[in-house]
């Protein structure tokens, strides 16, 4: 491509990324920006979520609106909305596409009339495409990029992002409540919005939003409820335990999912963390990111055996969580609870009790309180 006419940069704004609603809120505060008192001449608003069969006649209809100059002159805004065939799908693979992406592109480095102002938005944009690498390179862009995925893997990155949507919303929600808030919404931030949109209409932005008020308002997805579990484990909440239990067996969960996916990772983290808390005579930490720069002091050998994340980093976060969890259990109980899951390991996959059965008796075996 030839380069970009001057005053390109400042005409063409393109926002995209894999956060869908900061996409859509940058996208619209542009429009105010730009168009804060446009009417229906000053602005033409064109919907880019189409079919594929459509895509072609959308990106058309967007270079005429560019090419075309206000009815009663002035300044005019175009924005491309939602343009979903910017992404990794089989419309942007199509002849007929990308042929009119190429002459959207032309008409944006032959520069736009005086006046004429390009806005798009496009969640989701392939960057491996010629036309990403333009616009990147010759608008105004705004890339909004979720944290990399995978629950139980880069859990401190999603709770970190849900933190920053809380902050930016001034919600008072308890540490808590940040961290079931991540495990049921994950990296949707479109639903992320739409649950901070119901706690704040419920509790406002004075009250302290409890991890409660939370699990009341915010529906349990199957991640949900598995943290819900290892939650109620660390904190040895039996009601709570038995409650998500529950709730999971109704989603037709299977019992040796939940052990194996919720209560064993719970109680080895426990166990590991209490250990190395007695044998180097460590203080627990007042927040769960701070266990690792604690871990790191002890010798390479010391924490040689304790869980990695897929890059081989050790995964310091849950141990953390379990740290600050371990004043709940002491060594001997969290060894005995620990032999009790293989038991009931060995139940779930031949045993003649009902799977309800085998994990209720072990979550009151490990976390009823003994008494003295």
């Amino acid at each position: 491509m030839k380069s970009a006419a001057k005053n390109s940069a400042s005409q063409v704004y393109f926002v995209s990324g894999t956060d869908e609603a900061a996409v859509r809120k940058t996208a619209a505060a542009l429009v105010q920006k730009l168009a804060p008192d446009a009417d229906v001449f000053g602005l033409e608003t064109i919907d880019g979520n189409v079919k594929v069969e459509e895509a072609e006649m959308i990106i058309l209809r967007t270079i005429q609106g560019l090419l075309t100059l206000p009815l009663f002159g002035g300044r005019k805004l175009v924005w491309l909305r939602n343009a979903s065939f910017l992404a990794d799908s089989a419309a942007a693979g199509m002849e007929s596409v990308v042929e009119a992406m190429d002459a959207l592109c032309s008409a944006l480095e032959s520069g736009l009339p005086e006046g004429v102002t390009f806005l798009l938005s496009a969640p989701h944009a392939d960057k491996r495409r010629t036309v990403f690498r333009f616009l990147s390179k010759h608008a105004t862009t705004r890339i909004h990029d979720l944290p990399n995925p995978g629950f139980r893997g880069d859990e401190e990155n999603i709770v970190e992002w849900t933190a920053l949507n809380v902050r930016e919303r001034d919600l008072q929600l308890e540490p808590e409540a940040i961290e079931v808030l991540a495990a049921r919404v994950g990296l949707d931030s479109l639903q992320l919005e739409s649950e901070l949109d119901k706690l704040e209409t419920a509790f406002g932005n004075v009250r302290r939003i409890t991890g409660a008020d939370v699990r009341l308002l915010v529906p349990q997805t199957r991640e949900g409820g598995i943290f819900d579990l290892s939650e109620a484990i660390a904190r040895r909440d039996l009601s709570l335990a038995l409650d998500t239990l529950d709730q999971l067996f109704r989603q037709a969960e299977r019992g040796i999912g939940i052990l194996l996916g919720a209560i064993v990772p719970a109680v080895r983290n426990l166990l590991l963390a209490k250990d190395l808390l007695v044998k180097h005579k460590l203080p627990p930490p007042s927040q769960p990111h701070f266990f690792g720069s604690t871990l790191k002091r002890l010798s390479a050998e010391a924490i040689s055996h304790l869980p990695r994340k897929k890059d081989g980093t050790i995964n310091f976060y849950p141990l953390g969580i379990a740290a600050i969890n371990g004043t709940h259990y002491s060594l001997a109980e969290l060894e005995a609870g620990f032999a009790a899951c293989a038991a009931a390991n060995q139940q779930l996959l031949g045993g003649p009790l009902p799977e309800r059965i085998v994990l209720e008796r072990l979550l009151i075996e490990m976390l009823s309180r003994k008494r003295s």
